[in-house]
């Protein structure tokens, strides 16, 4: 059976070939990016049954708008891949005071998810892409309030998104499941180049397992998992995302930026 999926962050790197891989099978795939130009390209290079949303992750307004016409357009979402991250930017801090990494890597998807719950499918899936890079949020960082290099945000941000995957499954009815992938380390993306002047991995590595994820049957029963792609197994996140206290104060600087953010 062909599935609805969206993927965010979809115009280059593992976001545009896992497009690509499902567009082969046959399913819809609605492709997210920044630049009308670039989803043109990607959407060309990937064929299929392939519609084109864009919005800037880091204006909500935005956010809600393609959300909105997502929902248009579509009254069922079988899988969301919140596929979309940033690692190295040179204004890391956006007009309304928070470090763009978590705007991007933590709030947006939270943002997206929640807007479009209402047409996930009774035996939907939420795919979020975490990062073998994981440590303990700063929480003057996570509100703010406190400047944080590349490289300590970036992994930050995939924990809090971790830790937010694993309290989202709680809430989600039987037969929806939500799961963090690290889809594996250093691939060929754009931002490992830009982040680390490096080739990388082939990148299909990291589309085959977002595959799998979106519907392959390993993955139906990973309600609140992680699955650690360079080991190719289930496995536990960073401790920190099992301290209830941590995660439970996580949340809340989740919930209160989501808020401040609107």
């Amino acid at each position: 059976m062909t599935k609805t999926i969206l993927i965010t962050g979809a115009t280059d790197g593992i976001g545009e070939l896992t497009a690509k891989t499902l567009a082969a099978e046959g399913h819809t795939v609605l492709i997210h990016g920044r630049s009308a130009e670039k989803l043109e390209k990607a959407a060309e290079a990937i064929g299929g049954k392939t519609e084109s949303y864009s919005a800037d992750l880091t204006h909500f307004d935005q956010i809600h708008t393609m959300a909105a016409d997502i929902r248009k357009a579509h009254d069922r979402l079988d899988v969301i891949i919140n596929n979309a991250g940033v690692l190295k930017l040179r204004d890391t801090v956006t007009d309304d005071g928070y470090d763009a990494r978590f705007v991007v890597n933590t709030f947006a998807p939270y943002v997206l998810t929640e807007a479009l719950r209402p047409i996930l499918a009774e035996d939907g899936r939420i795919v979020n892409l975490s990062s073998a890079a994981q440590a303990p949020i700063d929480l003057d960082a996570l509100h703010g309030r406190k400047k944080l290099d590349h490289n300590p945000v970036y992994a930050q941000s995939k924990l809090a998104l971790t830790i937010w995957t694993r309290e989202l499954a709680r809430t989600l009815p039987s037969g929806q499941i939500a799961v963090a992938v690290n889809p594996g380390s250093l691939l060929a993306s754009k931002m490992v180049k830009e982040g680390y002047g490096i080739a990388g991995s082939d990148l299909q590595i990291g589309a085959d397992v977002l595959r799998e994820a979106a519907v392959g049957a390993a993955f139906a029963d990973a309600n609140g998992k992680y699955f650690d792609n360079d080991n190719g197994v289930f496995a536990n996140p960073h401790p920190a995302a099992l301290d209830a206290g941590h995660a439970a104060q996580v949340m809340q600087g989740i919930k209160d930026a989501v808020a401040k953010i609107g």
